[in-house]
């Protein structure tokens, strides 16, 4: 009897597949494009990280912090995954 690994392999192939949707990744239409969600997320985090720079930088927050870089990356993940949260739900 001839071993085949294709054969056995294409159930555990099959079954990753069991989590992909018909419907495709949430995206909104803007500018005639679709763009994903993730990506509005993304830049919003951007937006609201770069904002705190500013605002910490006129009223000398920033002097205080000692790891600034890591400080800015974390609020602006936090704030697009609590904007994920918010306007997409679990």
């Amino acid at each position: 009897m001839r071993y085949h690994p294709f054969l056995h392999a294409t159930p555990v192939l099959l079954l990753s597949l069991a989590g992909c949707k018909v419907t495709g990744a949430p995206s909104f239409p803007l500018a005639g494009a679709y763009f994903p969600s993730w990506m509005l997320c993304g830049m919003l985090g951007i937006a609201v990280a770069v904002g705190l720079r500013v605002l910490f930088l006129a009223t000398d927050i920033d002097a205080a912090l000692r790891l600034r870089l890591f400080t800015y990356v974390s609020l602006g993940t936090i704030t697009a995954l609590l904007f994920w949260l918010v306007a997409f739900g679990p």
